[in-house]
């Protein structure tokens, strides 16, 4: 039954801030990198471990939250999870060694999994049906939002005070919606009890998902199927993860209920988009940030602020989105087609950046990413779980959070590898053009050659400096030609997933949904009335 008045409006709160914190602590440790390799005594590739075990923690657990949380009682699981993520920060500010800070951010993984798909479903349900894409604004906020302010927090922070204190700013949220979810929260009135425990499925998808994060965070660092434990690994997660849809499909109690996608007309589609909204959203995120950081100088701080606008619009829409939709019976195709033509307008005119660009440049671009955002994530959200109640409204949200959390990393693994392949590429392009018995190549040379010595710098010295400035000026011409790339292959990516939308066909009452089965305890209920 839906809440209503203060109890609902608490509840609200306290999902989202639960929400918001587990995507936050997704991208905040990037800016830290530096400085936890420095502090540590490791090497960059070490700490990025940091991010990697928590990105495998939580799209692990992702996908079980509905079957852990019949199994515990879904207050308890949601709460312990809650607990344990604000534990985990606390021992990941703590660490004084890599491999213990990566131990710790994979637990913080763990309890943070159940935070999207758990929150979700309990905002949901507070909410009518008729409400539903209200709630579904709500909760894109934490979505869309958390992963973007990530880096400003993180940078603010870096700067201001030390990389434990992006661990401990989790913990006064924690606690506090660790005893409000405690108070406010209750439990379903229709819970499914667990009757057998499904631990072949369980080691299929745990092996199977974390070798395939493993394989898109780590590959393109790894020169992919060069390396051969990346090949072994892809091998390993394509036949695990291939057992794992036949072992939940066929076995009686699965940990997974795949069949919720044959009770919603629409919950497969909505997966497919909601994969490419993760791709855009996550891939976005990365991009920009590094392009600012090394191409145009931006510290932390400065790159955070950047996104900052971007990120309060889509803050202000997404709710007024959600409203929209509830006021006006408007299908979700020509809201999600907005979303995907203003992104692709975001990527098409960042495409055009040149090394002069400032922030101003950057500005109306990423407003409007986050009006696109918004106009895709609260359709695709409602249309996903539309309809669905109990333990198949669990199921569902599960299985879309996941879909957008493996996009985002597919995103980030694509524009990884297409940035180096064309960085590649366009070097040899630009060097076949510096030749030193070209004219200007030699006026250019001597020029530096000549201003190198006026600083102090012998003839041989000055030439080597020469030579290597030219090297730099040839290389940096080169990113910029990357980044500009990428830039335009994501807006080209986003118009041709549109048509995607043609096979989304509305029908008179919306989304057709089936009801679950019922389940043996509630078939021995009826039988003993």
């Amino acid at each position: 039954m839906a809440e209503q008045g203060f109890r609902r409006w608490i509840i609200v709160i306290t999902v989202i801030s639960a929400a918001i914190i587990e995507l936050i602590d997704t991208s905040i440790v990037n800016v830290a990198l530096t400085d936890m390799s420095g502090n540590l005594g490791v090497t960059i590739e070490d700490a990025a471990w940091v991010i990697t075990a928590y990105a495998i923690a939580n799209v692990i657990i992702i996908p079980m939250t509905g079957f852990l949380a019949s199994l515990f009682g879904r207050r308890n699981y949601y709460v312990g999870s809650i607990i344990l993520f604000t534990v985990a920060s606390f021992l990941c500010g703590q660490a004084t060694g890599i491999w213990e800070l990566v131990f710790f951010r994979f637990l913080q993984g763990a309890g943070g999994g159940a935070l999207l798909s758990t929150s979700q479903t309990i905002l949901f349900e507070a909410f009518t049906l008729e409400e539903r894409p209200l709630a579904a604004g709500i909760f894109s906020l934490g979505i869309v939002i958390g992963p973007t302010i990530g880096p400003t927090l993180g940078g603010w922070i870096i700067e201001n005070y030390a990389w434990p204190w992006i661990f401990y700013v989790n913990i006064p949220i924690g606690i506090v919606a660790a005893l409000l979810s405690y108070t406010f929260v209750k439990e379903p009135a229709e819970r499914h009890k667990v009757t057998a425990i499904d631990w072949l499925g369980i080691s299929l998808l745990a092996i199977g998902v974390g070798a395939l994060q493993f394989v898109l965070e780590r590959g393109e660092s790894k020169d992919w199927f060069e390396t051969p434990y990346i090949t072994v690994l892809t091998a390993v997660a394509t036949i695990t993860l291939v057992g794992f849809i036949w072992r939940q499909l066929t076995y009686k109690h699965p940990i997974v209920d795949l069949s919720v996608v044959t009770r919603s007309s629409t919950l497969a589609v909505a997966g497919i988009l909601t994969f490419v909204l993760g791709f855009g959203l996550f891939s976005s995120v990365f991009i920009v940030p590094v392009f600012a950081q090394r191409l145009l100088g931006y510290n932390a701080m400065q790159t955070g602020m950047l996104m900052l606008p971007g990120a309060l619009t889509s803050a202000i829409c997404l709710p007024l989105v959600g409203r929209f939709m509830q006021k006006v019976n408007i299908p979700p195709q020509p809201m999600i087609i907005l979303g995907f033509a203003l992104t692709a307008l975001y990527s098409f005119l960042l495409s055009g950046s040149t090394l002069d660009t400032g922030s101003a440049d950057f500005f109306w671009p990423l407003v409007i990413r986050g009006v696109g955002m918004a106009c895709m994530s609260v359709p695709l959200t409602s249309l996903a779980l539309y309809g669905l109640r109990g333990r198949d409204l669990g199921q569902a949200s599960a299985l879309n959070n996941m879909m957008r959390q493996l996009g985002g990393s597919f995103g980030i693994a694509f524009v990884n590898t297409f940035l180096a392949n064309r960085l590649a590429s366009n070097h040899a392009g630009l060097a076949s053009h510096v030749s030193i018995y070209s004219t200007a190549t030699q006026e250019r040379l001597n020029a530096m050659v000549s201003g190198f010595m006026a600083k102090g710098s012998s003839y041989a010295t000055a030439l080597q400096q020469g030579y290597a400035a030219i090297e730099g000026a040839v290389m940096k011409q080169a990113m910029l030609l990357s980044y500009m790339d990428t830039f335009l292959l994501v807006a080209i990516f986003f118009v041709a997933c549109i048509p995607l939308l043609l096979i989304v066909r509305r029908k008179k009452q919306a989304a057709q949904v089936s009801p679950a089965p019922p389940t043996e305890e509630e078939l021995e209920a009826m039988a003993a009335h």
